[in-house]
């Protein structure tokens, strides 16, 4: 049965920091993706990432990318994609892993989807966006079973072409059928990205967003929302309800801009949801903090 997500799930999911905790407390992701043309999608997500209130992150990306990476953002680090050494001992030291932005389809891409298969563990949490897919709809050989969750996020046109559902079929029922076909382990959770995103986890739930606006119809909304999934997982688990609030969160951020403006720039969304994360910290029963 599909249900609408309300702005409750906000005060549900996110909880005041305490006292006694550090950065490792509160999600270590890891980003790969930004090949030689497309560093901003990767530079975008991670920037999601780090609004969404991860603890420490780490982008594994083209040498080329990492000048304008830690000009835009310090916080965050840097390992060179092609350090295959390095990136196999650093998959399993993280919580959550999200890859495909901006990683393009090529041989070198699709040797990083087998990497992360081959070092992934059970107690991980994987986001697969935009290049991983195309690889996966290609191969599903690739895709890293084994981990405790994984999270897909593909526009419609990205499912067709992993699902061979036509968009104009991609109905509740077919949906849920290709997903728990693509994935038997029924540890994945389908984020349809539309105007009105849908989210299917493999027990039957359907959520479905209400918020959004056309502002967003702008390149990189879609990497910056697999950066803010990774964030919100990676601090609050990776089930249905950190999914959900991770989606309704970038679409809040998004509708917040839009009413003063034509466009809704991705990396405006990123730096206005430490705000937002202030403003739902604390649930309808608790006394704010003055």
């Amino acid at each position: 049965m599909m249900k609408k997500i309300e702005e409750n799930i906000l005060y549900e999911t996110i909880t005041p920091r305490k006292s006694n905790t550090h950065k490792g407390d509160y999600g270590k992701i890891l980003l790969i993706g930004g090949n030689l043309n497309f560093g901003g999608a990767l530079i975008m997500s991670a920037e999601g990432a780090l609004g969404a209130g991860a603890g420490l992150i780490c982008a594994a990306t083209h040498s080329i990318n990492v000048a304008s990476l830690h000009a835009r953002d310090p916080e965050i680090m840097y390992v060179d994609w092609r350090d295959e050494q390095n990136l196999s001992k650093l998959i399993p030291q993280m919580d959550v892993i999200v890859c495909g932005m901006g990683m393009g389809i090529d041989a070198g891409a699709k040797k990083i989807l087998q990497l992360v298969k081959a070092t992934v563990t059970n107690n991980q949490i994987v986001v697969l966006d935009a290049s991983a897919l195309d690889i996966i709809a290609t191969d599903t050989s690739v895709i890293a079973h084994q981990a405790k969750k994984i999270i897909i996020t593909p526009h419609q046109i990205e499912w067709q072409r992993l699902s061979n559902i036509r968009v104009q079929y991609q109905n509740d029922s077919a949906n849920q059928t290709a997903l728990n076909g693509l994935f038997p382990q029924k540890n994945c959770i389908l984020v349809l990205k539309s105007n009105k995103t849908k989210i299917y986890d493999q027990f039957g739930n359907i959520l479905e967003n209400p918020l959004g606006n056309p502002g967003m119809a702008t390149g990189g909304c879609g990497d910056t929302l697999s950066g803010i999934i990774g964030g919100i997982c990676g601090q609050f688990g990776g089930e249905l309800n950190a999914v959900a609030s991770a989606v309704y969160l970038h679409s809040l951020a998004g509708d917040i801009i839009y009413r003063k403006n034509y466009i809704v720039r991705p990396t405006a969304i990123s730096a206005l949801l430490p705000q937002l994360l202030k403003k739902y910290e604390y649930n309808n029963n608790d006394v704010e903090r003055q």
